[in-house]
């Protein structure tokens, strides 16, 4: 099944994860004129009324770049709405996207029918985070149009299973958008995600060491100094298990190696010690090795270009009569 219009003509097949607290206006914006899908989470407009006026000023910063640059159109942006029952902001939150017609809403920790439905009504996209096959039949059972498949390694609440194994289960009965989230953070991540069958890749902790993403310049030049090894995955911080960094575990008085476990049901995105996931307890995903400064957004997808044309020239300066081999044995 071929992606839809809107996303066939992204600069690369990426869309910015949205991202709690770091995740506003300004990350949006510079990644949609950058060419991507940018997003952030409903919840990150505090009070809920400035949800309202980030969609106005998200669409005509847009509009403006649109007209003011024809030949390269900004792409089109995301919002992510948490379904879980936690959330009372949910009706709210999605009436005001019904009302700017949000181009595409992410659904996170639940899958809705009447979710999916308001965002038909205006020809609104919806695609649904999964963290398993059962979600995912679920979800495309319930109306979601695509589907985000977060595998192990990825930042915040991230699955347990191989990107390898999640997508060719997926791809053996879904043919509709699959998206990849994991520990992608390089270009050649990137067209690894498309060879194992995805459309697009979903890029989280990457764009938090950026100068637009509204993270505190500790936890961007964490992201910076850190590696795959100073992730740890947990569920104590919000009763989902997620990935964090355990130099900010450390940072808040805490021992990473004493960390207990809470039962789903307490979802709560509570204090521990008087310390709270994510603003104090910062996440990110197994990738950020690869990122090594903090630059602008339009630096940061140029580097994922750059990689990613490396990488495929690389593959196809492979010695012929190796994969002619390969193919043929």
């Amino acid at each position: 099944m071929a992606l839809p219009d809107n996303l066939q003509n992204l600069s690369l097949p990426v869309v910015g994860a949205p991202m709690f607290i770091v995740s506003t206006p300004d990350l949006v914006i510079a990644q949609c004129k950058a060419g991507i899908v940018g997003s952030l989470p409903a919840l990150n407009a505090r009070p809920a009324s400035m949800l309202d006026e980030w969609l106005a000023r998200i669409k005509e910063a847009l509009a403006h770049h649109d007209a003011q640059h024809p030949d390269r159109p900004a792409a089109p942006f995301a919002v992510n709405q948490i379904v879980h029952k936690s959330n009372n902001r949910l009706e709210q939150d999605l009436q005001i996207c019904v009302k700017h017609k949000v181009p595409l809403m992410i659904t996170s920790l639940g899958a809705r029918k009447e979710v999916f439905e308001a965002a038909h009504s205006y020809g609104g996209l919806v695609f649904h985070d999964v963290t398993t096959q059962r979600f995912a039949h679920k979800a495309i059972d319930k109306g979601a149009d695509g589907l985000i498949l977060v595998a192990a390694g990825a930042g915040g609440h991230a699955g347990g299973i191989s990107p390898f194994a999640l997508v060719q289960e997926t791809r053996s009965w879904f043919d509709g958008p699959i998206l990849l989230a994991g520990a992608i953070a390089h270009g050649r991540s990137i067209l690894a995600a498309l060879a194992l069958g995805a459309d697009l890749v979903y890029i989280g902790s990457a764009f938090i060491a950026t100068n637009e993403a509204n993270a505190v310049p500790e936890y961007k030049q964490m992201i910076v100094d850190s590696m795959a090894d100073d992730i740890i995955y947990s569920n104590i911080f919000s009763g989902v298990h997620g990935n964090y960094l355990i130099p900010s575990i450390v940072r808040a008085g805490l021992d990473p190696e004493q960390l207990a476990t809470k039962e789903p049901s307490h979802m709560d995105f509570g204090t521990l010690d008087g310390s709270k996931a994510w603003k104090d307890i910062w996440g990110a995903g197994q990738g950020i090795g690869s990122v090594r400064a903090t630059t602008s957004v339009e630096e940061r997808i140029e580097q994922l270009r750059t990689e990613f044309a490396a990488a495929y020239q690389e593959l196809n300066g492979r010695p012929p009569h190796l994969l002619n081999r390969w193919l043929n044995s």
